[in-house]
């Protein structure tokens, strides 16, 4: 196992210095699932959830998460991000999310592309709250990541 970034050799938290390392595009992907109950999932797509259009906020929660995630989490670093994609697929057990986030730079975007789908999930679940008690969000997970 590869020994952690993110420790300074006291043991203490330490935000890496990439300023050496070379600019390349970044991709990564990610996806997640939250499980819903039949009668949620037809009032989503009928539009009659109370908060509003579920997929379209959660689409765009997703994006706005992905720019934030340098706030979020203590040490990532602030990326110029080129591209985000935030996308939900509506299945007969609930609704899939994905992501895709682009960026040239000189780390990943690992943590914008998990953070995008589990901001989106969260969202799907304070929309759908109040019909639904048995959600669950579960398979958060990378699915991709590439740099050249």
């Amino acid at each position: 196992m590869n020994e952690l970034s993110h420790i300074d050799p006291q043991g203490r938290a330490n935000m890496v210095d990439i300023g050496a390392k070379p600019d390349q595009v970044r991709v990564a992907r990610a996806s997640g699932f939250i499980a819903l109950q039949p009668e949620t999932i037809r009032l989503i797509k009928e539009n009659l959830v109370k908060k509003g259009d579920v997929i379209a906020v959660a689409e765009i929660a997703g994006i706005q998460a992905a720019k934030e995630t340098s706030r979020l989490i203590p040490l990532c670093h602030n990326l110029m991000i080129t591209k985000i994609e935030v996308k939900a697929h509506v299945k007969d057990d609930g609704i899939a999310m994905e992501s895709l986030v682009k960026c040239t730079g000189k780390t990943g975007v690992e943590m914008e592309a998990l953070t995008a789908v589990s901001v989106a999930l969260l969202t799907i679940y304070d929309m759908c709250k109040a019909v639904d008690k048995q959600m669950v969000m579960e398979r958060i997970q990378l699915v991709e990541k590439t740099k050249h």
